[in-house]
């Protein structure tokens, strides 16, 4: 049998990830066996969940966790209206998009009344990725041209086509010739007020070099969060960044699987909150509470060379059952006001860890039920701690809080935690943080 090839490290991937040979479960030996290596576990001992209630995870011995982690059920683990929705239609019909049923068509109206009246077409996947990479084939369509701009540590998806602009993925992926890389709106770093100017330039210098290189400009695609690059939310760069990405003829896409769905609380999708409307909208995780579904919406301008020129479908796509869960989710986020919960609650959590007197938290930020926490050695020179973030984020999991990181250097402790987060699990959360501190 040949060797096993080392698979080189990922920055999205392992900044928080279980090292083999670090522990002796018996069940991480048998998944590895039939999974391979590219898969990867959270943690330097990983965690055997077996169940979740809202806000909390439970794993085989029964022990309670506190999830801040996943947007992917997003209203809440196992939530009763969204697994009813579920049960009932998949009890009654699953099928492709090519019946009419008119569930897909409900939840369109209602998706598309979230957004600017301009963005007014949907088209669905089943995950981000595959949004993602149908996206940029609209986009090339519209633009007539092939360059993309992304930020530093952009991640978009795992298809061929979005791996192209997904640095975060390091190891051996490639970043595609016709890819231009720009810094995110750094708000530690960088003074607010050549915030927005810097961007700009930046987007309006790799949108020349493309057409420079013959590639010209397609579009600028951002998660309107900066999740990936360490978690960035002022409002002030985007807006002249799309600008002079528009004035190139270039389409703006708006990742929104992560900041979507009322995860900042100020609105029901990240760009909302930079005052910028899109070309091109895509989703995905959050969208089903975890059943696989995932959409591109776009203004029927954009979307018409592609709609035209190409017949799209995607078997599971749309479907009756995902598109109950979707149904579901929108339900719950209206009925239990998710997203007024999402900034009351979200604002306590940033201000009982701004309060926090440690040199280590460098700066705390973030929107809604999205905060980041840079993790520094030296609040002078703001020098990023990778080791120290990674130590905290397990000293969290050994005390029953799970997180993770992101940025560039995997010092930012990523705080995601799904929209019913309470008041009771911030008292949690602040109390076992300050533990893992040692204060």
């Amino acid at each position: 049998m040949p060797e096993a090839l080392a698979v080189s490290f990922s920055n999205i991937m392992d900044s928080n990830s279980y090292s083999a040979g670090s522990g002796g479960d018996p069940l991480i030996a048998d998944r590895e066996r039939v999974l391979g290596p590219a898969y990867r576990l959270f943690y330097d001992r990983p965690v055997h969940l077996v169940r979740g209630q809202g806000s909390h995870l439970f794993d085989a011995d029964g022990e309670r966790y506190l999830d801040a982690y996943n947007n992917v059920a997003s209203v809440g683990h196992c939530h009763p209206h969204v697994v009813e929705a579920v049960s009932r239609q998949m009890a009654t019909l699953n099928t492709h998009t090519r019946y009419l049923h008119r569930g897909i068509v409900e939840y369109s109206e209602r998706l598309l009344a979230t957004m600017p009246d301009e963005v007014d077409r949907v088209m669905y996947a089943c995950t981000g990725s595959e949004a993602n990479d149908l996206a940029l084939r609209v986009a090339e369509m519209r633009s007539g041209a092939t360059g993309v701009i992304i930020t530093r540590d952009a991640y978009h998806g795992n298809t061929a086509l979005v791996t192209a602009i997904s640095p975060s993925l390091g190891g051996a992926t490639i970043i595609g010739p016709n890819v231009r890389i720009v810094d995110p709106p750094d708000t530690y770093r960088i003074p607010a007020d050549q915030l927005a100017t810097r961007f700009a330039a930046d987007v309006a210098r790799a949108a020349d070099d493309l057409t420079a290189s013959g590639y010209g400009v397609s579009a600028l695609i951002v998660d309107t969060v900066f999740s990936s690059d360490g978690i960035y939310t002022d409002t002030s760069a985007l807006g002249p960044a799309v600008a002079e990405l528009r004035a190139r003829g270039g389409v703006f896409i708006a990742d929104e699987v992560q900041p979507g769905f009322a995860r900042t609380g100020d609105a029901m999708w990240g760009f909302d909150r930079h005052g910028v409307v899109p070309d091109i909208v895509t989703t995905g995780k959050p969208m089903g509470n975890g059943i696989p579904i995932a959409a591109m919406a776009a203004r029927a301008d954009v979307l018409e060379p592609f709609a035209v020129g190409v017949a799209y479908f995607n078997t599971f796509g749309g479907n009756p059952v995902s598109i109950a869960a979707a149904s579901a989710v929108l339900d719950v986020i209206e009925n239990e006001g998710l997203m007024a919960n999402a900034a009351t609650v979200g604002q306590a959590l940033r201000t009982h860890l701004a309060e926090i007197d440690d040199p280590r938290l460098g700066d705390v930020r973030g929107a809604g039920l999205y905060v980041g926490v840079e993790i520094v050695a030296d609040p002078e020179t703001k020098t990023p701690d990778r080791e120290q973030a990674r130590r905290l984020v397990n000293a969290l999991r050994e005390r029953r809080v799970l997180i993770s990181v992101c940025g560039h250097d995997g010092n930012v402790l990523k705080i995601r935690p799904p929209l019913v987060f309470s008041m009771s699990d911030v008292d949690w959360f602040v109390t076992e943080f300050t533990a893992a501190l040692g204060i």
